[in-house]
């Protein structure tokens, strides 16, 4: 657990605080049960109340200390635990957009949204409760068989033989409650990645007769999720049988020795009610790392996933800035392979473009061309193996470029819907736009009609928990995002794809309108959009092949000629 703390910002920091509060925390429980048992031996002496006055008072000020400090070490844990799992979360989604699609789809988009959501809760509940539990372990049990060496050697010796038996068999089961946490963390997010793809594919299923066909697989999944929960909770309650059952039994053993030896007086009663006191004071550190050590266990596992995302190789450090996209804009791709991620052959291979200004390019190929994938390089997704990308005449290594991504907008296929209002989905991308921009946006990609049926208006919650929108009106929310973003470059990956071709027909209007005025780079198996475009660029085994007009590819009789006739 140590190890994967460390890299937490502020975790240093939180356990100089935590060290100083414990020790001062142990002292309030070694006065309290001193002056407990002190109370207690003068009352059976036959001493009235008032000579347990001042024992009575030292008591109840190390009880309230005690309690107190243990509120201020838990507020400082959810303090630290909220800030770092909000970090870890934001540079998650930070890294995640530099990753860019391919590697959502590669993750799964249900793995990474369980990850976002249910593991930044259970990253959460780990960073508040292992910092804290393992000070307590580390600082209290020594500081209390310490003083119960001075006190009484064979008691003390007795405990410090039976820790390190609880702690071997604790981590015996805690090794196997790790295999069947990380069982049960992957057969999770498999069910997440299941159920997110299940409701968007559930129009699809429907439409096929299929949904109810399709219970049967959640059914499966759903069980197999139940099976290793269960293991999971088995080995938690037999390592928590465990424990306790090792505790109570070195706890008896303590007393049944000082019970024998205040029977030969070898021991006085004030001694021995301070050690059985604070006997299973000692014990309660593991016991509490015991038992929230599988409550913690998804979390440390999310956050090792999480470090994973980050770990993914960057790409090289870009320094050089790019100006505003306008008319005289250049961008010259020469020679620019893409590798992936493992070794392989180039999935793009010596792709040369020359693209000026403000036009309309068309990517057209057959499925596994490559035409998503350059897509991504000129997002700035993918980083070249080699080649030079240069604008207006600038040289850059790759277009992960803060510069760059400011100024272009990606559509894929499905555009995410966040589960807040119309408004705030048209709006998401730029929250300070006034009311009249975000109808002005509505309009322009013919939100009209929709806005109309929905009892709030733009003020109707839509997406998870709200109303559900079939694909072309989610298609039209992203361009009312790009209608009010107004950015100079689109990068459109297969939009129309899970259309039908009447709902395409009717954004197809849309979409032209939006492309006037901008630099668009559209993928697409949709033939009919090229007779639209400036330029075509034809695609095969990651290579171009063709590049010029529809009329002129035509004239050509290649490889554009026989996909249009196919």
């Amino acid at each position: 657990m140590g190890k994967d703390l460390i890299k937490y910002k502020g975790i240093n920091r939180l356990l100089m605080i935590l060290s100083f509060l414990t020790i001062i925390q142990v002292t309030a429980i070694i006065i309290q049960a001193y002056m407990l048992s002190q109370a207690i031996v003068r009352l059976f002496n036959g001493k009235n109340s008032s000579d347990i006055l001042y024992a009575t008072i030292f008591f109840i000020t190390a009880f309230i200390c005690r309690y107190l400090i243990s509120t201020i070490k838990q507020k400082c844990s959810e303090h630290f635990a909220d800030i770092a799992s909000s970090e870890m979360k934001m540079k998650v989604l930070e890294k995640l957009f530099k990753l860019g699609p391919r590697f959502a789809r590669k993750s799964g988009t249900g793995n990474i949204v369980t990850l976002i959501m249910e593991g930044t809760t259970q990253l959460r509940n780990y960073l508040e409760i292992v910092p804290l539990k393992m000070i307590n372990l580390a600082i209290v049990s020594p500081v209390i068989v310490i003083y119960l060496f001075f006190i009484d050697k064979v008691s003390a010796l007795i405990l410090i033989v039976t820790f390190p038996i609880i702690i071997i068999f604790m981590i015996l089961l805690g090794l196997a409650a790790k295999k069947k946490s990380n069982k049960q963390w992957k057969v999770y997010r498999i069910l997440s990645n299941h159920f997110t793809d299940s409701l968007r594919g559930l129009e699809t299923l429907k439409f096929l007769g299929l949904s109810r066909k399709h219970i049967k697989k959640i059914e499966s999944v759903s069980e197999r999720y139940r099976e290793a929960t269960m293991g999971t909770l088995k080995v938690a309650f037999l390592s928590s049988f465990a424990l306790d059952l090792f505790t109570m039994l070195s706890i008896a053993t303590v007393a049944v020795f000082l019970g024998l030896r205040l029977i030969d007086g070898v021991i006085l009663l004030g001694p021995a009610l301070t050690i059985l006191i604070l006997a299973p004071e000692y014990f309660l550190p593991v016991r509490e790392v015991g038992a929230d050590y599988h409550a913690t266990l998804n979390g440390q596992e999310a956050g090792k996933a999480m470090q994973d995302i980050l770990d993914q190789q960057e790409f090289k450090v870009q320094s050089a800035p790019i100006s505003d996209w306008n008319h005289d804009s250049e961008i010259h791709l020469k020679n620019v392979s893409v590798k992936p991620e493992k070794d392989g052959q180039m999935i793009l291979k010596n792709i040369n473009m020359n693209i000026k200004g403000f036009q309309k390019i068309g990517i057209v190929g057959e499925s596994g061309s490559g035409k998503s994938t350059l897509i991504d390089l000129l997002g700035g997704f993918l980083e070249p193996a080699n080649g030079t990308i240069q604008i207006s005449g600038e040289e850059i290594s790759h277009l992960q470029i803060e510069d760059w991504h400011k100024q272009l907008i990606y559509i894929p296929q499905s555009p995410y819907i966040f589960s807040k209002s119309l408004n705030d989905n048209i709006s998401f991308y730029k929250p300070n736009a006034t009311t009249e921009e975000i109808e002005n946006a509505a309009v322009k990609a013919g939100l009209t009609s929709l806005i109309e049926e929905l009892p709030k208006g733009l003020n109707e919650k839509i997406g998870e928990g709200g109303r559900a929108l079939s694909g072309g009106q989610s298609q039209r929310v992203a361009l009312a995002r790009a209608y009010l973003e107004n950015r100079p470059i689109l990068l459109l990956d297969e939009p129309t794809s899970h259309l039908d071709i009447e709902t395409e027909f009717e954004l197809k209007q849309t979409m032209l309108q939006l492309f006037s005025g901008k630099l668009v780079f559209l993928a697409t198996h949709r033939l009919h959009w090229m007779k639209e475009m400036d330029q075509i660029i034809v695609m095969n085994e990651g290579s171009i092949i063709e590049v010029g007009t529809h009329e002129e590819l035509l004239m050509k009789k290649g490889h554009y000629y026989r996909l249009i006739h196919s």
